[in-house]
């Protein structure tokens, strides 16, 4: 008998080449027609303004080398008359192999959209930049969780049973996981009510920064040193956050005082000096300045202004040029601040000096 018309699993050796042949010319011509395709679709992507087209040439670019070869394989084999077993096998392989592709794709294409997203909004909008981040996330675990479920119903496996076995499993993995569970429904929660997002500066208890990064389990902070300061979004939720990038404006209270020896027409004065130098600093809106008490050695007056402006630099930019104004005009008035004093207090024993302090 010639060698080719041996027979291997119902089929002749000359059939076994011809299929192999098959296959090895069909991944070849996939793979040339795949470059041809993004050749084209990146020269006319590079003519438009509309991103879809540079979405697409990015998906179809991770189109897998392995799954063309397995879509070749398998047309190939179809020149030859397998048995029903085998012939199952090699449909389910088929089947799982372009579902795992396509979720290749769509993971992509969720990077893609994210990244653009991110770049598009993250400066402009970086509460939806935030938000999208956990989203992504999500849209990742959902299209894997599907994709396995699927792949598993190929398979043969009953998916409804399974999710079912799942649900009670899950509920001994949910108390185990309790506290990882809690983080990462803590950052939906960030996601969805943005009590802050990347980039607002926030004091939480006594600590502050910038915040950074915004993950499942932490968010972290740049703080003013420079170091990063790491905190359980379950726990962060559970403090006190004060957010002074959605601060528009500031409000400043600051007192002063002058010696009694100040006269009354001098008294009189201060204020309406005080209001006109605080209405002569840019952004910045005067509220009330009023003598407020009579000190132990000082007459204390307090006023109160707003910054028109959340920036802390501007505020002490404003506050400085205030309180030089205010040292300069009070020169110029012959006003005196007052400072310190010590009290002596006179015993039959002696002399015991005491300093008394505002």
């Amino acid at each position: 008998m010639n060698l080719l018309e041996q027979v291997y699993f119902g089929n002749p050796l000359y059939d076994w080449i011809v299929a192999v042949t098959i296959s090895i010319v069909l991944v070849l011509i996939l793979h040339i027609v795949k470059r041809i395709i993004l050749r084209r679709l990146t020269a006319l992507s590079r003519k438009t303004e509309n991103r879809l087209d540079d979405y697409v040439v990015d998906i179809l670019s991770h189109t897998r080398f392995l799954f063309l070869f397995i879509v070749a394989f398998y047309f190939g084999m179809q020149y030859l008359e397998l048995p029903p077993k085998p012939t199952r096998y090699l449909d389910h392989f088929a089947v799982i192999a372009l579902l795992v592709q396509v979720a290749f794709w769509g993971n992509r294409a969720i990077a893609v959209w994210l990244k653009d997203y991110l770049k598009r909004n993250r400066e402009t909008d970086a509460a939806s930049a935030t938000t999208a981040s956990v989203l992504g996330f999500m849209g990742r675990v959902v299209l894997w969780s599907v994709l396995l479920l699927m792949i598993l119903g190929n398979l043969g496996f009953d998916i409804t049973a399974l999710v079912a076995s799942l649900g009670i499993g899950g509920i001994a993995v949910a108390l185990a996981l309790q506290n990882i569970l809690g983080d990462i429904f803590a950052s939906l929660s960030i996601a969805l009510d943005k009590p802050f997002v990347i980039g607002d500066f926030i004091i939480v208890d006594e600590v502050l920064g910038t915040v950074e990064y915004i993950g499942l389990k932490t968010t972290r902070l740049r703080s003013l040193g420079g170091e990063q300061i790491v905190f359980s979004n379950n726990d962060l939720l559970k403090s006190r956050i004060r957010n002074y990038k959605r601060m528009f404006e500031r409000r400043v209270v600051f007192g002063f005082g002058v010696v009694y020896q100040t006269t009354h027409v001098q008294l009189k004065q201060i204020p309406m000096m005080v209001r006109e130098i605080i209405q002569g600093q840019e952004k910045t809106r005067f509220d009330r300045a009023h003598f407020k008490e009579y000190g132990d050695s000082s007459l204390d007056f307090e006023v109160v202004y707003y910054v028109l402006s959340p920036n802390y630099n501007v505020y002490m930019d404003i506050q400085q040029a205030i309180n030089l104004a205010i040292f300069e005009q009070f020169a110029k008035a012959g006003i005196d601040f007052a400072y310190p004093t010590r009290t002596l207090y006179v015993t039959q024993d002696g002399a015991v000096p005491a300093e008394t302090r505002k």
